[in-house]
């Protein structure tokens, strides 16, 4: 993973950063190996929706980072990254549409198709009628957390220089950093239980 890692940036430090789309992509592939290095790392099998949706974020984060640019060098953005000359507003508020809605349905996907937690669920939602077949629903509860968060970012991407650097966003911009720590408290919740 780390060769391959490593020959992606390569890639793109020479190459790949001026192909218009390819760039987007392997911004996004990089996050994308980051998660399956951790897969690998500690030995577990990835869930087809939990991939899909790592790759829609990844795909939004990343372009999401071209819009930002855009909206915040205006008349010099191809001076500072040729590619931006090939970009449009439109192209990319297309893009930004499209994995902003694949983002929170496949999240959504990943949270009704989710196996049942090992370690049981909290004593108060096992007791509560919220399952069908027997298999426990209430990571969808996490869903309007997701939808908040994709569009605050969303509404941070078209502030321009903000969005440039997605790590800072999420470290510096409250109500997003609040809204990710109450939808890692309430996964948590969920598929650990807490006993009362």
């Amino acid at each position: 993973m780390l060769l391959t890692y490593l020959l992606i940036q390569i890639g793109y430090t020479f190459w790949l950063k001026n192909l218009i789309i390819f760039d987007v992509l392997i911004i996004a592939g990089g996050f994308i190996l980051r998660v399956y290095a951790g897969a690998f790392a500690i030995n577990v099998h990835m869930n087809v929706w939990f991939l899909l949706c790592v790759i829609s974020l990844a795909l939004f984060l990343a372009v999401g980072k071209r819009r930002a640019e855009l909206a915040f060098l205006q008349e010099t953005a191809s001076q500072h990254r040729k590619t931006l000359s090939f970009y449009s507003n439109d192209l990319l508020d297309s893009y930004l549409s499209m994995f902003a809605n694949s983002t929170w349905l496949v999240y959504a996907l990943f949270t009704f198709f989710a196996p049942p937690p090992i370690v049981g669920t909290a004593p108060l939602l096992a007791k509560l009628p919220l399952t069908v077949a027997g298999i426990s629903k209430w990571l969808m509860a996490t869903v309007p957390f997701v939808i908040y968060g994709i569009m605050r970012y969303l509404s941070i991407v078209y502030q321009g220089e903000r969005a440039e650097s997605p790590e800072k966003v999420i470290l510096s911009d409250w109500p997003l950093l609040a809204t990710i720590v109450l939808w890692g408290l309430a996964v948590v919740f969920i598929l650990y239980g807490i006993k009362v």
